[in-house]
């Protein structure tokens, strides 16, 4: 009698160790599930990336470069009311380059209504990578009026020889989509699947030499 009623305080007391266990794993579960919808679900925006006087000026003539080829010498520049100076068109001397630094990506970024606060890119070998914060639509079941964090890769290794851009992945608050879920196109080298149709991959692929992403910076070289 006296092994069946300790038997039986024993299997109360490991009962109550489990439940107790049980109680402290559901409040953990509880608590980073709440911890992984605030910071996902209703995802904060990004800080914008804010440039030195130096860094401005540098931008400044880069962009330059590209609106105008190179800056308008001062004795180029029209005065108010006056026509632009004419002057023959010529290509010789004129740089295919395009390069931009990380920062100065995410500077521009932030200058536009439409992306700042939402889109944080970062640079590193072979691999463009993009943080997006996404308002989903009103009429959208559960998610509706929230806002989602979502990440995104992109393999950059582009020479004439072999281009390749492809799709790394996409994650949804730092959990992996699945392949099936983006198409199947994860590792696929977009240019061999739609380059040879008369799209957008096409023409790119057709007027760029080379893209070279290296940690922190971006080269673009054009095709004459």
């Amino acid at each position: 009698m006296y092994e069946t009623e300790a038997n039986r305080k024993s299997s109360g007391s490991r009962t109550t160790r489990i439940l107790t266990v049980g109680f402290v794993i559901l409040c953990v579960a509880f608590l980073l599930c709440a911890v992984w919808i605030k910071r996902n679900v209703y995802a904060s925006k990004f800080t914008p990336v804010s440039l030195s006087q130096q860094e401005e000026e540098v931008l400044d003539s880069k962009l330059a470069l590209l609106r105008d080829n190179d800056p308008v010498p001062a004795e180029k520049i029209p005065l108010p009311g006056k026509p632009l100076t004419p002057e023959a068109y010529t290509e010789e001397g004129a740089k295919r380059e395009i390069q931009f630094t990380e920062r100065e990506l995410n500077a521009l970024i932030a200058n536009s209504p439409d992306t700042a606060e939402k889109v944080a890119v970062d640079l590193s070998d072979d691999l463009i990578s993009v943080k997006l914060v996404l308002p989903v639509d009103e009429e959208v079941p559960v998610l509706g009026g929230k806002t989602l964090k979502i990440h995104m890769g992109l393999t950059v290794s582009y020479e004439e020889s072999d281009p390749i851009i492809a799709l790394k992945g996409v994650s949804l608050g730092g959990i992996p989509l699945p392949n099936a879920w983006l198409g199947d196109l994860k590792n696929v080298n977009l240019l061999e699947q739609f380059g040879t149709d008369d799209g957008f991959w096409k023409i790119f692929s057709a007027g760029v030499r080379t893209i070279r992403i290296r940690q922190g910076h971006l080269l673009i070289r054009l095709k004459e």
